[in-house]
C-alpha cells in the first residue's frame, strides 16, 4: 500500500514541476513586458516635462501595448491573478492619456 501511494505522489510532483518549468518562460516574458512598460511610463513623464505632446501620446500608446502583451503572457503561463492586477495599471494609463489629452 505504501509503494503505490509514494509512486502517485512522486508522479504528481513531477507533473507539477514539469508544468512550472514549461510555464516559466512565458512568465519571464510577461515580467519583462511589465518592466518595459514601467520604463516607457518614466520616458513619457520626462517627455511631458519637456512639453513634447506628440511623443508623450505615442509613448503612452506603447505602454498600453506592453501591458496588453504582458497580460496575455501572464494568462498563458497560468498567472491569471497577475493579469487581473494589470487592469489597474491599464486604468492608470487611461487616466494619464486623458490628462495629456491623447485620443
Amino acid at each position: 500500500m505504501q509503494q503505490p501511494l509514494k509512486a502517485a505522489i512522486a508522479a504528481l510532483g513531477l507533473a507539477l514541476a514539469t508544468q512550472a518549468a514549461l510555464a516559466a518562460p512565458a512568465c519571464i516574458e510577461a515580467r519583462r513586458k511589465v518592466d518595459e512598460a514601467a520604463a516607457l511610463r518614466y520616458q513619457a513623464r520626462q517627455e511631458a516635462r519637456l512639453g513634447d505632446h506628440d511623443r508623450v501620446c505615442d509613448t503612452l500608446d506603447e505602454v498600453g501595448d506592453r501591458y496588453n502583451d504582458a497580460r496575455d503572457a501572464f494568462d498563458d503561463c497560468g498567472a491569471g491573478v497577475v493579469a487581473i492586477d494589470l487592469r489597474s495599471e491599464l486604468r492608470a494609463l487611461r487616466v494619464a492619456k486623458r490628462i495629456n489629452r491623447c485620443d
